[in-house]
């Protein structure tokens, strides 16, 4: 278990470094960060490589007994290179060039930027490829955050075209069709006469947009795996990460496909920032995790954990006494097993200064540095148990394609795909049984529990994998905006909905409505829920039940006639269908039904007290967690307010 800090001593005087290397020893540090953002220090001027800076903060680290993390630099590149090849910029949408100033400003598909990244790696890694104090190297920092994922430059339009030229086979005829580009008269004669979905009247077509999302995704996942692979040549015992920021959902990018070619994933944990009147909810916190933990469905290292207000230009809220403790417990209870504080000590120059660390600009220990050693200190004494793997019975998957299709056409003013998860998430979380949320690639087979909410675009590959696993008794829930597209964004004719999944859900859906507000109609249960009622939103369908039994309908005056949520025998499982967004109440029950069916057991805690088990063969932990700003009793053990600990469970 790797427990340590992000140090940037390249923005000290070196003549700290004994000190600064001294007290992170008296933190319970064993391992620094370094190197992600200094190409300039490493390449002052085009071909001349100097490694002696970080030579010497490695050579002090060993002394010291201390690991290194050494990030690849390419996320910063110098100013010369920017200078030399404007053309390795990224443009936003309007054409306009990124000023260099900032970071992530480099378009992926830039040849020339590719062979200067390829250089500086050689040079960097060649040069460290014997040096034992380095466990391992990140590649890049946050691919796709902050907007980079996005460029319209003229490099990513003529691969575009090339992209979609490979994908058809360069039969233009096949895309105009797939496309259908009949519509507003869009056939296409030559692949170079495809736009980039640049703002235009209107709209672009559905088909081309989602394509222009694979070819962002396809970008960075390419650059990222050349960074991999560049490195593994090199040096094939090295273990490459990389450091995913938060919002991975809502990305250009998916981020599964990265983690594949890595060893390691990692997560820069930010449940608050600057502007932000009060942190995200515990299970938002957590769901983050968990989809962290579920791009490999294997354990996870987090690279930057927060102890201090952060904000680049707007200082951010300062975490109460022990609440940045706790998310640090939060990440380790949901499978990190190694964990970095983002940063050991606050910058005073740079856009960075209100990123407060463990210690202030005035370098003085106080109650934050006194947190992160006691928490060093405690994970220590259960490493065993906190390294081993998790093993979740509920999953949640998504899938890129269908989050994509959202984002090019929202459908409602109010549908959130991730919020959508979320509302299904927080009922097993409240309940304290941990949920792993996965890509649709990935095998779900095991799970006693899927569920795929708003996955709007169905493939016959998924769909006869999850009709094998219902067969085979396991319990699906779905919702509404599921399986409505296929794979080219387009609607199926002579299909309803949800277009293969008719007979498994024992359903169709007869017609849908777009809402306006999150609890807009009335719910009314049916059967042995009779007599129970509930308020839904944001979308619903008109449900015709075939084989399904009814759970709630509609209770307005139009609709009544049509089912809301039902749940369909299939073989030996069971299929729910949520056709509407209810209200955290009904969610529950239903969640709860779904539970004693396939026999989960929970575990009861008060509001805001997380519980989360972890076992090591005959070992087992318990970890608690009090989210609330007040005491909390739980177990006849009184909690302090965000206070945390880890029991041993005989």
């Amino acid at each position: 278990m790797y427990l340590g800090v992000d140090y940037y001593p390249e923005q000290w005087d070196i003549e700290m470094i004994e000190s600064d290397l001294d007290t992170m020893l008296e933190l319970g540090c064993n391992v620094i960060r370094i190197g992600e953002f200094a190409w300039h220090l490493m390449e002052k001027t085009e071909g001349a490589y100097d490694f002696s800076f970080f030579d010497h903060v490695i050579e002090k680290a060993k002394e010291k007994g201390l690991d290194v993390i050494f990030g690849t630099p390419t996320a910063t590149m110098p100013a010369w290179l920017a200078k030399k090849y404007p053309e390795t910029i990224s443009e936003f949408e309007n054409g306009q060039k990124r000023a260099f100033g900032g970071r992530h400003v480099y378009c992926f598909n830039s040849s020339i930027f590719w062979d200067y990244s390829e250089k500086i790696i050689r040079e960097l890694v060649n040069h460290y490829k014997d040096e034992d104090a380095i466990v391992a190297w990140q590649i890049d920092n946050e691919f796709g955050h902050e907007g980079s994922d996005e460029c319209y430059c003229k490099n990513c339009q003529d691969a575009f075209q090339t992209f979609l030229s490979k994908k058809f086979g360069g039969n233009i005829e096949q895309l105009n069709q797939t496309y259908g580009t009949a519509f507003w008269s869009q056939e296409y004669n030559e692949f170079d006469e495809i736009p980039t979905p640049m703002q235009t009247i209107t709209t672009h077509n559905p088909s081309l947009r989602l394509d222009w999302e694979r070819f962002r995704s396809e970008s960075i996942v390419r650059y990222a795996k050349f960074q991999t692979d560049l490195i593994k040549e090199i040096n094939g015992d090295a273990v490459v990460i990389h450091d995913f920021p938060g919002g991975g959902l809502t990305k250009h990018v998916d981020y599964s496909e990265i983690a594949k070619d890595l060893d390691v994933v990692a997560y820069n944990n930010y449940p608050v920032w600057g502007g932000q009147k009060e942190p995200i909810k515990p299970h938002e916190i957590a769901f983050g995790l968990d989809y962290i933990r579920g791009l490999k469905k294997q354990n996870f290292w987090i690279t930057e954990a927060i102890m201090g207000a952060q904000g680049h230009d707007v200082t951010g809220y300062l975490p109460r006494p022990n609440q940045a403790k706790l998310w640090s417990y939060q990440g380790v209870a949901r499978g990190c097993d190694s964990l970095m504080y983002f940063r050991y000590r606050g910058a005073t120059k740079g856009a960075e200064q209100f990123c407060y660390g463990i210690l202030d600009a005035d370098n003085k220990k106080r109650r934050k540095f006194y947190e992160v050693q006691s928490f060093f200190a405690d994970v220590k004494n259960h490493e065993d148990v906190l390294e081993a793997p998790m093993k979740s019975d509920v999953c949640i998957i998504y899938d890129y394609d269908s989050l994509a299709s959202f984002r090019i056409q929202t459908q409602s003013i109010l549908l959130q795909c991730e919020e959508e998860m979320k509302r299904l998430y927080k009922p097993f979380y409240d309940r304290n049984i941990t949920v792993d949320v996965i890509p649709s690639s990935a095998d779900f087979s095991d799970y006693k529990v899927v569920m795929i909410p708003v996955m709007i675009i169905q493939t016959k590959e998924f769909r006869e994998k999850m009709e094998e696993y219902v067969k085979n008794g396991g319990r699906l829930v779905m919702t509404y905006r599921t399986a409505v597209k296929d794979q080219d964004n387009n609607l199926t004719l002579n299909e309803e909905l949800p277009v293969g999944y008719t007979n498994l859900a024992g359903l169709y859906v007869c017609e849908t409505e777009s809402l306006q507000e999150e609890a807009s109609l009335s719910l009314v249960g049916q059967g042995r829920y009779e007599g129970r009622q509930g308020k839904a939103g944001v979308f619903r369908d008109m449900i015709v039940a075939t084989t399904a039994e009814i759970l709630y309908s509609y209770g307005d005056t139009f609709y009544q006639e049509f089912a809301a949520v039902t749940k369909n025998k299939y073989y030996d499982g069971e299929v729910y269908y949520i056709g509407c967004a209810p209200e955290e109440e009904v969610v529950g029950t239903i969640i709860e039904e779904i539970i004693k069916e396939v026999s989960l057991t929970g575990i009861h805690s008060p509001d805001g007290v997380e519980v989360v088990e972890r076992m090591n063969g005959e070992e087992k932990v318990r970890i608690l967690m009090n989210h609330n700003e007040s005491q909390v009793e739980f177990d006849r053990l009184i909690l302090e307010p965000f206070q945390c600990m880890i029991q041993t469970v005989k």
